[in-house]
């Protein structure tokens, strides 16, 4: 794999500090292995990039023909399909013709939000649209929603083979979306049991829409695996720049900065900052511990965010990313003719991925001089080979991060509770008592009112 480059040079952290995590770390990280190898619950994404890909290739050919293709899940079980939509198929794909496109017209349907669901409906015509509907558990609230009102519509207009449109992706053995999928016989894949949904991306949770797209999902598993050996075998803080990464992560979040800014210079990373976003929010807040992430685009937040971030509180630990490469480029004349467009002559000749580089590097210049902490990555190309490093990276970084600050990274314990909440207000049965709970705390919410 071409290199991952981390730069850390003005992350204002003594290195002699960060060795002191190197121990820890490689415990940390082996015993990643073992959770995999002993199939423990949560470990095993680890493994992913090794799972044969041969049935979400075969069932996402039985997804080609449609016209549009509708996702539905949310979370884990959407956020990473958006990124791989985003990252890896043209900017505005659905715009383009069936010749230009490699597969179906995407919609995401993750929030129950009615006004999304009713607009969604309206770009497609049902009788040449295929569905994903992707829920481990077959009972996440907002994903059923969506589907109880997708299958009435279908029924409505009494479509048929009803069965053929539908890739239920869930537990291979029990919940509502399996025995629904025993039920009429459609197409299904199965959700690992021991992958948690914001590890899946790299399951047939994400590859499957991004399959059906025309995303060679053999190439990210193969950077995923790649990146995988890379990782796993070194062990020294010197060599290993998620150590590096988990170790200042850690050391400023004891200083006080336990917030991380991650600001990709490239737009089509603007999902993948939603994506980590979750990975890593949903990961290491626990127990009162925590590391807050902050999303932002380089460079469109240089005029909205970095105002704060050079003269602000110094709270913050800034991780900037760049692309070496862009595979499309844009370059300016070498010579003006209108006077009035003189004080521009310092792009002739330039291009415009060397221009964003180089605000990439300004704004890093700028916060090291404000004493802010930066580390910089570089990547060579966002291809498919190359994200799938990148998603392993990450996934592998908020893992053992989890382990320094000493909480369990593949739970949510915060989320189920919510989640409990809504099904007792939606009337569950069985659930009066957390009903009653949880009308008390609105009550009490709603004791203090200011009307306007």
């Amino acid at each position: 794999m071409s290199r991952l480059k981390l730069f850390y040079g003005a992350a204002l952290v003594d290195e002699a500090k960060l060795e002191n995590y190197e121990e820890v770390l490689s415990r940390v990280s082996g015993d990643l292995l073992i959770g995999a190898s002993e199939g423990k619950d949560g470990y095993g994404w680890v493994d992913l990039p090794e799972k044969g890909h041969e049935q979400i290739i075969k069932v996402a050919e039985a997804l080609k023909s449609f016209d549009s293709l509708i996702h539905i899940g949310i979370g884990g079980s959407a956020l990473g399909n958006k990124m791989l939509f985003d990252c890896l198929t043209h900017p505005f794909y659905n715009e383009l013709s069936r010749e230009e496109r490699k597969g179906p017209r995407f919609y995401l349907l993750d929030n129950s939000d009615p006004h999304l669901f009713l607009s969604v409906l309206d770009m497609v015509d049902l009788s040449r649209t295929g569905f994903i509907v992707v829920s481990k558990s077959g009972t996440t609230a907002e994903t059923m929603a969506n589907f109880l009102a997708l299958w009435e519509k279908l029924k409505e207009n009494k479509l048929p083979n009803l069965a053929q449109r539908i890739v239920v992706i869930t537990d291979p053995n029990r919940g509502a979306l399996r025995k629904f999928a025993n039920e009429i016989g459609c197409l299904t894949l199965e959700v690992p049991q021991n992958v948690g949904g914001r590890f899946s991306v790299l399951s047939p949770v994400g590859l499957l829409s991004a399959a059906v797209q025309g995303v060679a999902i053999e190439e990210l598993l193969h950077g995923a695996k790649d990146m995988k050996k890379k990782l796993f075998e070194r062990n020294s803080i010197d060599n290993n720049p998620a150590w590096i990464l988990a170790a200042l992560s850690m050391e400023h979040c004891l200083a006080g900065r336990n917030m991380l800014v991650f600001m990709p210079y490239l737009s089509r990373m603007n999902s993948f900052t939603e994506w980590f976003a979750q990975l890593w929010a949903e990961s290491l807040g626990k127990d009162g511990k925590g590391i807050t992430p902050i999303r932002a685009i380089g460079a469109i937040d240089q005029h909205s965010q970095v105002q704060l971030y050079t003269s602000g509180p110094n709270d913050k630990l800034f991780l900037i990313l760049t692309e070496e490469k862009s595979k499309r480029n844009v370059f300016f004349p070498e010579k003006l003719e209108e006077d009035s467009l003189n004080s521009l002559s310092y792009l002739l000749g330039k291009d415009m991925k060397s221009m964003l580089n180089c605000e990439a590097q300004g704004t890093l210049a700028a916060l090291a001089k404000s004493g802010k902490p930066v580390a910089w990555m570089e990547m060579p190309n966002l291809d498919a080979y190359h994200l799938g490093g990148l998603i392993y990276f990450f996934e592998y970084l908020t893992a053992i991060t989890g382990g320094l600050m000493k909480v369990n990274p593949f739970d949510q314990p915060g989320v189920e509770q919510g989640k409990v909440y809504t099904r007792a207000l939606l009337g569950k049965e069985g659930a009066e008592t957390e009903k009653k709970e949880a009308e008390s705390y609105m009550r009490h919410i709603r004791s203090l009112a200011s009307v306007i």
